[in-house]
């Protein structure tokens, strides 16, 4: 009985750190973007989405490391069902929106390349150290491309004044003061998502095992959407504090991290061989994503109804992968 008040007292403390954690990341986030010139999207296709997928990337390289590569591998695929169905679902359901940006219409081809890439890796049930080499250095490029994205929109807000004076200069420092002590604030709330969600994970994980779900049902499930847990908190902040920017770059950029990133660091450290309910896994990631891109990328209204449809894909994909 003590255990069972411990367990729900963990489980509220990290629930009420992970919306004070996403609170805090969204706005400074914003509030970065803003000073340094850059779109939100940028910020939550790199900062945002990268540091909510830390845990993935804790989790998968435990995994790895300990040879439970079905976790690891099912944990990526899990977790990328879970952001598209569930996150990106959720974010439907609060605040329909329109995705006109280029940049995101860009980002989400980005994002089905690297599940397409993915898919062919983990086809033969086996992902070599070779192959998760190619897998960061795809992630490396990518990187590279947002990098020079940002710098371009940066440099477009540098306008230099033809009379110089003391009031300009304070206001050109406004925008590194704002920086500093906004990135002190993205830090704190960044820490408490990933502490939060790591400490549900940890208890749904050890609950799962005790009754008897094998690794690869709780890599694609229990793990993937404890894991998932900071991405859907801060994009659902997000979205209902008018950042949709932020919240549809969150899960582009966590999906194409899972899968470039976290996959191809995991198989550096330690190859391995999956379980063989990865093909039919792959084929819903497959579906949903393929969803996904043709909406982001048509530039139409992701609606309500497209948002339950995108749950209930993901719904369907736990109950086959427990029972199956």
């Amino acid at each position: 009985m003590s255990a069972l008040v411990g367990t729900v007292v963990v489980l509220a403390v990290a629930t009420l750190g992970l919306w004070i954690g996403a609170r805090w990341l969204v706005d400074a986030a914003s509030s970065m973007a803003d000073a340094a010139g850059i779109s939100p999207l940028v910020i939550g296709l790199t900062v945002v989405a990268f540091g909510t997928s830390a845990p993935e990337f804790a989790v998968s390289i435990v995994a790895a490391l300990e040879g439970s590569g079905d976790v690891s591998a099912g944990n990526v695929v899990g977790s990328n069902v879970f952001n598209l169905g569930v996150v990106l679902g959720a974010i439907a359901l609060l605040a329909p929106f329109r995705a006109t940006e280029t940049m995101l219409r860009r980002d989400a081809v980005a994002m089905a390349l690297a599940t397409a890439i993915a898919t062919g890796v983990l086809a033969n049930r086996l992902v070599s150290r070779p192959e998760g080499l190619v897998l960061v250095a795809l992630l490396t490029g990518y990187l590279a491309w947002l990098g020079a994205t940002a710098r371009r929109e940066a440099d477009g807000t540098d306008r230099p004044s033809t009379e110089p004076s003391t009031e300009s200069t304070l206001e050109a420092n406004e925008p590194s003061v704002r920086l500093r002590s906004e990135t002190g604030r993205l830090l704190v709330g960044l820490a408490l998502v990933v502490v939060g969600g790591r400490l549900l994970v940890g208890a749904a994980t050890t609950l799962g095992l005790a009754v008897g779900i094998s690794e690869w049902a709780i890599g694609v499930t229990v793990v993937a959407a404890g894991t998932s847990l900071p991405e859907l908190v801060t994009s659902i902040v997000a979205a209902r504090r008018n950042a949709v920017a932020i919240a549809a770059g969150n899960v582009i950029g966590s999906n194409v991290f899972n899968l470039l990133g976290v996959l191809g660091v995991a198989a550096t450290i330690r190859p391995m061989t999956v379980d063989p309910a990865v093909p039919v896994s792959l084929v819903w990631l497959g579906a949903i994503t393929a969803v996904a891109t043709v909406v982001l990328a048509t530039g139409r209204q992701l609606t309500r109804l497209e948002g339950a449809v995108l749950l209930a894909v993901a719904a369907g994909y736990w109950v086959t992968s427990v029972l199956g």
